[in-house]
C-alpha cells in the first residue's frame, strides 16, 4: 500500500500586541475576507523561515521567535493542504499593506465588526487555547462537497 500523498504546505501567524491582533483583508477570491497573514512554504525553505518571510512580505513586519501552536489541514485532490499555525508578539518594522490585502490592527473585542473568513473564530481558538493543537476539515459527503470541522 502506497502511503504517499500530495501535500501543499503553508503557514499562518497570529501577530498580536496587548489586546490587538493583526488582520489582513484578503483580496483573492478563493478566500475573501479578513484573515491572519501567511502563505506558502517554498521548496527547501524551513517552515520558520517561511512564516517569517511571509509576514514580512505581507505586513512589513519582521517577527522574532514565532511559536508553533498547531496545524490546520483539509483535503485537496490527491492529498491534503497543511497550514502550520504560529503566533508571535515580538516584531519590528513599519506596518504596510501588500497586494495580498490591506493589513490593520484590530481589537479582539471588535472582531465581530469585520467580515472574517468563515472559520476564523474556530481557528483563532487553536491559536489561543494551549490545550488545542489541530483544526481539521474532513470531507463527509463528496457528492455535496460537505465538510465536517474538527478541533482537538
Amino acid at each position: 500500500m502506497d502511503r504517499t500523498e500530495r501535500v501543499e504546505l503553508t503557514a499562518l501567524c497570529l501577530v498580536y500586541k496587548e489586546d490587538e491582533i493583526l488582520l489582513q483583508d484578503r483580496t483573492k477570491d478563493d478566500w475573501k475576507g479578513y484573515v491572519l497573514p501567511g502563505g506558502h512554504i517554498e521548496k527547501d525553505e524551513s517552515i520558520v523561515d517561511a512564516v517569517t518571510r511571509e509576514i514580512k512580505e505581507e505586513t512589513g513586519l519582521t517577527i522574532f521567535k514565532p511559536e508553533l501552536v498547531g496545524l490546520k489541514q483539509f483535503p485537496i485532490k490527491g492529498g491534503r493542504y497543511i497550514v502550520f499555525l504560529f503566533r508571535a508578539n515580538k516584531f519590528a518594522g513599519n506596518l504596510r499593506s501588500s497586494n495580498e490585502g490591506k493589513v490593520l490592527w484590530v481589537k479582539r473585542e471588535d472582531l465581530e465588526n469585520y467580515d472574517l473568513v468563515k472559520d476564523f473564530k474556530e481557528l483563532l481558538s487553536v491559536f489561543e487555547d494551549d490545550s488545542l493543537t489541530e483544526f481539521q476539515y474532513i470531507l463527509e459527503n463528496p457528492e455535496d462537497n460537505d465538510f465536517k470541522m474538527i478541533i482537538k
